[in-house]
């Protein structure tokens, strides 16, 4: 089994896990790296994995349907390019030999989902949209940081050997921000060096791990004392001891963080 991050628009990856003959893809924002990657590897689409509705996750949907006659799957509490099969926590999807457990991760939007496979290319593999990113969380558009904390909560209770495929190459943004709330982060000052030295080189910092984003992600790390420090020296009012508030204040410090 092999896994492609298939570069879109200015910082999006569509993931393509293929077995050489046949491919499921996620969130597909654009159609055309995906059809260009399925002919130059003569492979046949099967299926369509969606995360959540926003425009750069569902905009190739249609064509690429139309094109290989995949079948589309995504969150039931969300719009997506229809027809598709609904789904929510608890369900399962099997593509390509592989079973994908669905995950409901809402705060980006409030019907995220994420897939989760314990056998994927060597490694449990995950799809998890724009809810965990390495080194960040997505923007709360639609939920709350309560959820928000909970979906991360449920992602970081995945087996240290996940591989995290998330939708944007935001990593050396994040890790910057990720530096101001730790500075002493060994842990984060190593990983920052070694994706500093694969953008240098134009390759994927992706995918991340889960163990190494519980070392390294300031919004996994909402209960370690120095995070909630920081938290609190961006807005006063932020109680330590809550994750929630220390979550909340963080994700509002990351919105205007430079």
């Amino acid at each position: 089994m092999k896994l492609l991050a298939l570069p879109a628009f200015s910082d999006n990856y569509l993931w393509l896990l293929h077995d050489e003959h046949h491919a499921v893809v996620v969130d597909p924002g654009q159609s055309e790296p995906v059809l260009q990657a399925l002919q130059e590897r003569g492979l046949q689409l099967q299926a369509i994995l969606v995360t959540h509705h926003h425009a750069d996750h569902v905009g190739g949907v249609q064509a690429l349907r139309e094109a290989t006659g995949a079948a589309v799957y995504g969150p039931a509490r969300e719009r997506i390019p229809a027809p598709f099969t609904p789904l929510a926590q608890g369900d399962r999807v099997d593509v390509l030999g592989l079973c994908f457990d669905v995950i409901d991760v809402p705060g980006h939007t409030a019907g995220h989902i994420a897939y989760y496979c314990p056998q994927g290319n060597g490694a449990p593999l995950l799809f998890c949209g724009d809810t965990l990113f390495s080194g960040g969380c997505g923007r709360l558009f639609e939920g709350s940081p309560a959820q928000m904390l909970a979906s991360l909560d449920a992602l970081a209770a995945l087996p240290g050997d996940t591989q995290v495929c998330c939708a944007h190459e935001y990593t050396l943004s994040n890790l910057k921000f990720a530096r101001a709330v730790e500075p002493g982060n060994a842990d984060l000052l190593h990983y920052s060096s070694r994706c500093e030295a694969l953008r240098a080189q134009g390759l994927p910092t992706l995918p991340s791990r889960i163990a190494t984003e519980r070392e390294i992600n300031p919004f996994l790390r909402t209960r370690t004392p120095a995070v909630a420090t920081a938290a609190a020296g961006f807005d006063p009012s932020t109680p330590t001891q809550d994750a929630v508030a220390v979550l909340a204040a963080l994700r509002a410090w990351k919105n205007e963080f430079r």
